[in-house]
């Protein structure tokens, strides 16, 4: 088995490549939303084509922030420069150590719904450790991610977790550097007015606020570092955009949108590889739209990985994959 790394070599060169960069894990986020049942009867999640998924897809309230959460993860992974970069200033007003910047996407039964644990266990060893911002020895990030999806599913109740992080199960990514194997707790909301801190998370992550000032700072009164991602000319655009292309592919059962839906030239491109691929799987199209995004943007990189147990089955992981969807849907954290 292998693990796929990929690095950012150029910046973003034109409108097209950029929002295709983003559909990839917009599409991933709703893929994962749909119910277990309805995937298992289209042959499961990596057999679901794009037609069939926009035609079984539930609009929910929560779309649009799980899949901002999917995009940001995915941007981190890939070497975004403007997200790598606010995320840098963070771990550093955080003083995590280390320069080889990772992100690991946690998501536990968001809202009651689906069940999304994308634990990247190569990045993690049992000297791995969450920093709290507080006195101490910081606990140690594998021996407490069971607890963390247990905790959530029970608001808390219950909880096993020490005191100093025992509002882990609130995180949505753990950004750290993997090479000094530290990470923080990260809270991602696409509202800022909906971020809130707990003991456990550091970094409070959101788009920043459009045409204003994005400069990272500390919150002390929530005791999160705020991270604005770049919003005017940069990655929040960019997202919007992706997720305006999707919604409106969705809407249109699949087909290509009208003019009206989609007015920008860029958009109804990206919207016509989609109209394209419709008839082939979810996960077989955004690989498909990996080398559209810019053949010369992302460098990739291959090692080995390891298998992991996880509810007493063998999952055999790779970086960026999903792990155990639950039966039901899904909404933002």
């Amino acid at each position: 088995m292998q693990i796929r790394e990929e690095h950012q070599l150029n910046p973003v060169a034109d409108e097209v490549s950029a929002i295709t960069a983003v559909v990839g894990p917009i599409l991933r986020g709703v893929l994962y939303s749909l119910k277990r049942d309805i995937a298992d009867r289209l042959g499961g999640y990596e057999e679901v084509p794009l037609l069939m998924l926009a035609r079984n897809h539930r609009a929910g309230d929560g779309d649009t922030g799980i899949c901002f959460e999917y995009a940001v993860h995915d941007a981190v992974r890939r070497g975004e420069a403007s997200v790598q970069e606010r995320v840098a200033d963070a771990l550093k007003l955080c003083k995590v150590p280390g320069d080889h910047l990772e992100s690991i996407l946690f998501g536990v039964e968001k809202a009651g719904s689906q069940q999304l644990i994308e634990t990247a266990t190569e990045l993690l060893t049992s000297d791995s450790r969450i920093l709290t911002g507080r006195v101490g020895q910081p606990p140690l990030l594998k021996r407490h991610i069971a607890s963390a999806a247990s905790a959530f599913r029970t608001r808390g109740a219950g909880s096993r977790l020490p005191q100093s992080i025992e509002g882990l199960w609130k995180a949505d990514l753990f950004l750290g550097n993997s090479n000094a194997e530290r990470w923080v707790g990260t809270t991602v909301k696409i509202n800022p007015s909906d971020l809130k801190g707990a003991r456990g998370l550091r970094v409070g992550l959101v788009p920043a606020s459009q045409g204003k000032s994005d400069f990272v700072r500390l919150d002390e009164g929530r005791n999160l570092v705020i991270c604005p991602v770049p919003y005017d000319g940069a990655f929040v655009e960019t997202f919007y955009m992706a997720w305006e292309v999707v919604a409106a592919f969705i809407a249109a059962d699949a087909a290509m949108p009208k003019e009206v839906a989609l007015p920008r030239p860029a958009a109804r491109q990206v919207a016509r590889y989609l109209v394209d691929r419709r008839e082939f799987p979810v996960l077989d199209v955004i690989a498909a739209l990996d080398p559209l995004s810019q053949s010369d943007l992302i460098k990739s990189e291959v090692s080995a990985a390891s298998v992991v147990q996880s509810g007493g089955k063998t999952i055999r992981p790779t970086v960026g994959s999903i792990l155990a969807p639950s039966p039901t849907g899904l909404s933002a954290g």
